[in-house]
């Protein structure tokens, strides 16, 4: 299930998704299939939360491991003095360049790295940083990737198959979704887009490219929707939403970036130092907020030892008693909002 807002509810998130996507069909119809990108911005989401998080220090270290177009690295920037230093880390080159322009006033304490938040530990060490005092992590795909048609990580717009974040790796949508056996296309879709209709989709799709290779985002979101029943096709949310997200998540390693970037973070914190994560699906939270409960409860003893003798310590704290969702207000300002859902812990 979707983690939702507080006050919200699945059939609130669909109505939402189902609404905009609704907007951006007849926007793209009105643009010749594509968006208008002169009116593209990106709001960062939990801004506010995520900076107060971190508990910023004016001469401390940060991380921004997901720099995308800058939103949280220009305000972690702007509590920062000339003795404090921010490493804004992305795999995407086209974030870096539009975020260095967004970040040149404050270049003078701001490292932009090019390269995967999977790498952390080595970006550190290049960078000369043995320990930091903070770290966020804003996860999955950014909301400039999805609008920009010419990415392919859109079922709204006709181009390419393509979905890589960063695009001088080698795998591509395009190659999973032709040359990819029909299991592992079915288990890929069940298990990172938890497509219910993952058997037939797969199927679908290798009979379709049996004749003939599928080359775009709206060739594959046709056959998606044409494999499903009609309750599927019937459904508030896109036909392909899961589809999309499952083989962006394939193409990406996301998940595996996800899980070794939580094995290194916690160990590259100074005592006291926060971790803030921005979870966007339940696949992502479920591995950061399992890998936070092994640094803070994982002892091994059974439950009866009056003594740990396992040699657990703990090296993170949960901060505060839950997990922040956006508010009311910040998801009508912004539906992408909607599922999003902040865990913060601390280095002890």
């Amino acid at each position: 299930m979707k983690l939702a807002p507080q006050g919200g509810s699945g059939m609130d998130e669909a109505s939402s998704d189902a609404g905009r996507e609704k907007a951006e069909e007849i926007e793209m119809a009105q643009n010749g299939g594509k968006r208008n990108m002169d009116k593209l911005s990106h709001t960062s989401v939990l801004l506010r939360e995520c900076v107060e998080a971190l508990n910023i220090r004016p001469d401390g270290v940060y991380v921004d491991g997901t720099l995308g177009m800058g939103g949280h690295s220009l305000e972690i920037a702007r509590r920062l003095d000339r003795g404090g230093r921010l490493i804004a880390i992305d795999r995407d080159r086209r974030a870096i360049e539009a975020a260095g322009e967004r970040l040149a006033e404050y270049r003078d304490r701001v490292t932009l790295v090019h390269g995967n938040f999977r790498d952390l530990s080595m970006i550190l060490d290049e960078q000369g940083v043995e320990k930091a005092d903070g770290m966020l992590f804003d996860l999955g795909v950014s909301s400039p990737q999805l609008d920009d048609p010419e990415r392919g990580f859109s079922y709204m717009a006709d181009a390419p198959l393509d979905m890589r974040m960063d695009v001088s790796e080698s795998l591509t949508a395009w190659f999973v979704v032709n040359k990819w056996p029909e299991e592992r296309l079915r288990q890929i879709l069940y298990s990172y887009g938890e497509e219910r209709y993952a058997p037939r989709i797969a199927a679908a799709i290798v009979r379709r490219r049996e004749q003939a290779p599928i080359d775009t985002t709206l060739e594959l979101a046709e056959v998606i929707r044409d494999a499903m029943p009609a309750a599927g096709r019937r459904e508030k949310q896109h036909p392909a939403k899961r589809s999309f997200q499952a083989i962006r998540i394939a193409v990406n390693d996301e998940l595996g970036a996800v899980s070794q970037l939580m094995e290194e973070a916690a160990d590259r914190l100074r005592p006291g130092g926060r971790l803030a994560v921005v979870c966007f699906h339940s696949l992502e939270s479920r591995i950061v907020k399992n890998a936070i409960a092994a640094r803070e409860n994982g002892c091994t003893c059974p439950p009866e030892f009056p003594v740990c003798v396992c040699g657990f310590r703990p090296t993170l704290k949960t901060v505060g008693r839950k997990p922040v969702f956006p508010s009311e207000a910040e998801v009508e300002a912004n539906p992408r909002a909607r599922s999003a859902v902040l865990r913060v812990a601390e280095r002890v």
